[in-house]
């Protein structure tokens, strides 16, 4: 099952590290937790304060500790596909929850969001994204391109920077993108 989610975290340095993580399955199945940070995550941004709200006095506090969330997290989302809509920090963030957590760096992976677009897409149109004809240079076959541009047009609700809404739009997304796919089937079986 697909599983969407994000992360807030301490600042957007090397140093940084994760401050909240949520995640919603496409059946709607959420979690969201507070991270107490661990021992030598020290690195804190003023400015990453201000844009999800989440002091460390509120972590230190309400925070879980890392090895609950990371255990947490394994056991919920083994075997299922992750997707993240900036794959590279959150997966960072995601590595390094988990190592201090004592699991493996890579006990979890994520992808991309436009890959659970793509590949909804290409289900629903009943295209195989590894066999299909494309143009010299196109990453992607031209239907499932054009429906992931029209719906990246439509107006999302902001990012309201905490994990747990955040999560919950990139879900919304791919319905969209589902939703928009499911009428171009139904446009050209007409």
């Amino acid at each position: 099952m697909r599983v969407f989610m994000d992360f807030e975290a301490s600042g957007l340095t090397q140093n940084s590290y994760p401050v909240e993580v949520a995640w919603v399955f496409e059946d709607e199945r959420q979690e969201s937790h507070l991270i107490r940070p661990a021992p030598g995550w020290t690195a804190w941004s003023a400015s990453g304060e201000e844009t999800h709200g989440i002091s460390r006095t509120t972590l230190d506090k309400s925070g879980e500790p890392v090895g609950a969330v990371a255990r947490r997290m394994v056991e919920t989302l083994s075997g299922h596909d992750l997707f993240a809509s900036a794959p590279a920090w959150d997966g960072k963030w995601l590595g390094d929850l988990l190592e201090a957590g004592g699991f493996p760096r890579n006990a979890l992976t994520l992808r991309d969001t436009e890959v659970a677009q793509a590949e909804i897409i290409a289900e629903t149109l009943g295209i195989d994204l590894a066999t299909a004809p494309r143009d010299p240079g196109e990453e992607l076959p031209m239907a499932v391109e054009t429906i992931m541009v029209l719906a990246s047009m439509e107006e999302r609700r902001p990012h309201h920077h905490r994990a747990l809404d955040d999560a919950q739009e990139e879900r919304r997304q791919w319905i969209r993108v589902r939703e928009m796919a499911e009428k171009q089937k139904g446009r050209l079986a007409g």
